[in-house]
């Protein structure tokens, strides 16, 4: 299997899909903004993208379990979502933005594919004893991806203008359809197996991420994770503007996570078995509720005063260095969280489901952050320091709620997993 498929191709395709996926949020804003002129409606475009991914994902993700060649469906998503983007472009300004938004909204639906549904493939390109570390370069892609997404946007937004980098984005998620079209098939079912339908498939899958102890609370600390995520987010264009002299210079916060992110999680697949990945779930969480305290003494507005002396004076030209170095500490938290989460979804969820877990995951966590985003924003504008304790709240909430669930929480019946091994 290995020998026809390459890990090399697999990281290859995924770092396109997802650069291309990053890129084309940020792509959208621009050119709906330049296009429509409306800040409002270049948001609400980039909400209907991102957020009708949590009902798209268990369904695709069922899809692809269902699938003999899941490869192909994928190859299928990456190309309808490359010609959403291109129809969301074109649809700009000639149509009621009615119309733009429902393209999104349909578009949206197929967003998991480029991270849940793609990471489900990993156990078929690589052997099970190679696959701790595969997994940790997998979470490296979507590192990457953060990076240089948002990047490409901005740059061929600047010298080709917004348009320009919708496009370039959609040719990126085209970009991967050789490596997902090349995806080893799934192994053929075993004979006196009755097949299932979609919606039992969906109800089994509910079923195995509520009712395995490890899945179920890897699965509540990274969504309550990334719901604290979602309020720092908020914070990021206030941060630059109070601390770096500029709300477009918070962006620079992101890039700054995004590389300790990468390098973290570097380190972890250069040593897979160095922690536990349960222990890296709950320990990632604490070190993002600590990067967001270091950002509320970073945005401590008593410290902008600049004294030229003892405390002050180094508050003065400390400021801006604290922040980074509380983005850099977020980054050393969410990296290998995110690695972590996904050992514990292929170590856990059985193979005719993996695919639904790891999308249904994925929408999961999409929704945490937007909801966290979203309920910060209020929040950020009447108290900045009062949403970065949310944040770091929140992230101490989402490390306690790993301890809470009970490891004695019921297992599926017998019967139900030797179905789900015959398979």
């Amino acid at each position: 299997m290995t020998k026809r498929y390459s890990l090399r191709l697999y990281l290859a395709g995924a770092v396109a899909a997802r650069a291309g996926d990053e890129m084309s949020g940020t792509a959208l804003m621009l050119a709906a903004f330049a296009l429509t002129g409306s800040a409002l409606e270049a948001s609400s475009l980039l909400a209907g993208v991102t957020i009708s991914a949590a009902v798209g994902g268990p369904v695709l993700g069922a899809l692809l379990d269902r699938a003999r060649r899941p490869g192909r469906l994928l190859s299928i998503t990456l190309v309808l979502y490359a010609a959403g983007l291109g129809l969301i472009l074109v649809s700009l300004g000639p149509l009621p933005f009615g119309v733009t938004l429902s393209i999104a909204v349909v578009a949206g639906l197929l967003g998991p594919s480029l991270s849940g549904g793609w990471t489900a493939q990993l156990p078929r390109v690589v052997r099970e004893d190679r696959l701790p570390r595969a997994n940790a370069l997998d979470a490296m892609t979507f590192g990457v991806a953060g990076l240089a997404g948002p990047a490409l946007a901005g740059g061929v937004a600047e010298t080709l203008g917004a348009p320009a980098a919708v496009v370039v984005s959609a040719a990126l998620i085209g970009s991967a359809l050789p490596a997902a079209w090349m995806l080893p098939a799934r192994p053929g079912r075993v004979r006196g197996v009755r097949p299932t339908s979609v919606a039992g498939d969906l109800a089994a899958g509910l079923r195995v991420l509520v009712n395995r102890p490890s899945l179920a609370r890897a699965t509540l600390t990274s969504v309550l994770s990334c719901a604290g995520q979602g309020v720092f987010m908020a914070c990021v264009p206030l941060l630059g503007e109070r601390v770096l002299g500029g709300a477009g210079r918070g962006a620079l916060l992101l890039s700054c996570t995004a590389v300790s992110a990468l390098l973290a999680t570097a380190v972890l697949a250069r040593f897979p078995r160095l922690i536990a990945p349960d222990t890296v779930i709950w320990a990632g969480a604490l070190v993002q509720a600590a990067a967001s305290a270091l950002a509320v003494w970073a945005s401590w507005p008593s410290w902008a005063g600049g004294a030229a002396s003892g405390w002050a004076g180094w508050a003065g030209w400390g400021q801006p260095t604290i922040l980074v170095v509380a983005v850099l500490i977020a980054g050393v938290g969410e990296g290998p969280q995110l690695a972590a989460l996904f050992a514990i979804r292929h170590r856990e969820a059985p193979e005719r489901l993996r695919a639904q877990i790891f999308t249904t995951g994925a929408s999961l966590k999409i929704t945490g952050f937007a909801l966290g985003a979203a309920v910060a924003g209020p929040i950020a504008s009447w108290s900045l320091r009062g949403a970065l304790v949310s944040a770091a709240g929140v992230a101490v909430v989402a490390a306690l709620s790993f301890f809470a669930v009970p490891s004695a929480v019921a297992a599926a019946d017998s019967s139900e997993e030797r179905a789900m091994a015959g398979w």
